[in-house]
């Protein structure tokens, strides 16, 4: 098997749980990609690998493969009760820890065993009686699981015996390192479970991380020519601030996308983008910090099926998101850190695609640009902002039938998110929570 490619080894040809095997088969995964093929013979061995490939390379199927299997083919540990996990995956963000309970039921919802999804914004107590009754692993963000373990008789780790931290580097930028010690001081030594360390960059604080709470893991690297995807086509316009909305709009009525995502780096022109887009006549949602996690869940389904052409987000959604056929990026502002660019321009050109990334260096996000092109090693190609750019060519007429599609508008979704927050804030005595952990509480 060490003699084929890394792109023509099959999930077969591993020693695999047979009904998980047949799991992944009709779920469509037959051939491994190299980011699977490279760490599964170390990962299967039950040895611990800190592991780096680029966005959208298939790290969770890699490593959830990896945790079902040991599930299936291993006895628990002696000292577990029936109750208590045996696999723990943390992810940094709710969007994340939602795609990657999707990606596990899709191939091994049949097998016997329990998933339970723990993170912040919805139902407390409802997640709180879903530990309490149990379950094999639990998919969780920090903040959330860890109300849940220091309270008494809800949750223990004791005897989870595989770990999971995923986009470990995004746990550093939220803050949660505190969070993820405190988790794995509570589950066995480090030398009596495997730990998995998945992330798109394995800078030196991630792998300080790893060498303290792993057990001699093994570093894997999927190389690769560029930092970022070469199947991602990117370029940059330069314009005035005030010429960012027409260019945007004469843009995306010269290309034909089937699905787009609009990155902004504020709240509020998320709201004023959004809102000029929808009066132009495309069908809009909108993803950031002010929108209630339910909705937004709502928003991303809708988005998935196509009755949305358009997503304008905040970087809330620039990780973890797995939306097949993004085939236009827009960075409406170019992002304040380097590695935010190659992860927003990673939701297009997923797992072989092609897709187009296009950025705008205004006069005040250009002074971005040259920490990204250092960073990605390469100039982002320039193209001018001619007059007929600015203006937007006529749309199709909308449709009775696209009409009635159902959702809410922009106008709509910005209320119901201000009215949640007022409920919130009344509901806390007009004082905020202390110790809030950002996007993945």
């Amino acid at each position: 098997m060490s003699d084929k490619p890394l792109t023509d080894i099959a999930f077969s040809s591993f020693d695999l749980h047979p009904t998980l095997l047949s799991g992944l088969e009709g779920a469509g995964f037959t051939r491994c990609t190299p980011i699977q093929a490279m760490t599964l013979p170390i990962t299967l061995a039950g040895r611990d690998v800190a592991g780096q490939a680029q966005t959208g390379t298939g790290k969770t199927l890699a490593f959830l493969v990896t945790v079902v299997n040991r599930l299936l083919t291993r006895p628990a540990l002696a000292e577990r009760n029936p109750e208590d996990p045996r696999a723990l995956i943390l992810a940094p963000t709710r969007e994340l820890a939602i795609q990657i309970h999707k990606d596990a039921v899709k191939f091994a919802s049949d097998l016997g065993l329990k998933f339970a999804l723990v993170y912040g914004g919805v139902d407390y107590d409802k997640q709180r009686s879903l530990l309490q009754a149990g379950a094999d692993v639990i998919i969780a963000t920090p903040g959330r699981l860890i109300d849940y373990v220091k309270q008494h008789k809800v949750v223990s780790l004791h005897a989870c015996e595989v770990c999971v931290l995923d986009e470990a580097d995004r746990m550093f930028d939220l803050g949660f390192i505190k969070d993820i010690r405190f988790l794995l001081r509570r589950m066995p030594a480090r030398t009596e479970r495997q730990t998995l360390l998945f992330s798109a960059t394995l800078s030196h604080r991630v792998l300080e991380l790893a060498y303290e709470h792993m057990n001699e893991p093994e570093k894997m690297v999927v190389e690769s020519e560029h930092i970022t995807n070469a199947k991602v086509r990117q370029r940059l316009y330069l314009p005035a601030d005030d010429e960012k909305l027409p260019l945007l709009l004469g843009l995306l009525s010269r290309t034909e996308g089937t699905r787009t995502m609009v990155f902004v780096n504020t709240k509020a022109f998320v709201e004023r983008v959004a809102r000029a887009l929808e009066r132009a006549g495309y069908k809009v949602g909108v993803l950031s910090g002010d929108v209630p996690q339910k909705k937004r869940e709502t928003l991303l389904a809708r988005f998935q099926k196509g009755q949305l052409e358009i997503l304008v987000a905040t970087d809330v959604a620039a990780r973890g998101l797995h939306i097949d056929g993004v085939s236009h990026v827009y960075n409406y502002d170019l992002p304040f850190d380097a590695e935010d660019y190659v992860h927003r321009i990673g939701r297009t050109a997923r797992l072989g695609a092609e897709g187009d990334a296009i950025s705008f260096a205004c006069e005040r996000y250009a002074i971005s640009l040259p920490d990204i092109e250092a960073y990605i090693e390469q100039k982002i190609p320039v193209e001018p902002v001619t007059p007929d750019l600015l203006v937007a060519q006529p749309r199709k007429p909308r449709t009775a039938a696209a009409d009635d599609e159902g959702g809410e508008s922009v106008s709509d979704i910005f209320r119901e998110a201000r009215e949640q927050r007022a409920a919130d804030e009344e509901r806390r005595g007009g004082g905020r929570k202390a110790g809030g952990s950002g996007s993945g509480g």
